[in-house]
C-alpha cells in the first residue's frame, strides 16, 4: 500500500510595496489600467514606483 504524498503549501510571494509620489504615502490598493497595464494611485491616478526606483537626493 503507497502511501500518497501531501500536496505542499502554495508559497505565497512576497507583497510588491508600490509608492506614490505625489502622495508620498505607500499604496497597499492600487489600481490596474485596462489599456497599458500600469499600476496607478487609486487616490490621485500617477503611476505608482517601487522604493528602490524612488529617486534619492
Amino acid at each position: 500500500m503507497e502511501i500518497a504524498p501531501k500536496p505542499t503549501p502554495e508559497a505565497k510571494q512576497p507583497a510588491v510595496v508600490l509608492y506614490c509620489p505625489v502622495c508620498a504615502t505607500e499604496v497597499t490598493d492600487p489600481l490596474t489600467c485596462g489599456d497599458c497595464s500600469a499600476v496607478i494611485c487609486r487616490r490621485c491616478g500617477t503611476p505608482l514606483e517601487s522604493p528602490d526606483e524612488l529617486a534619492m537626493g
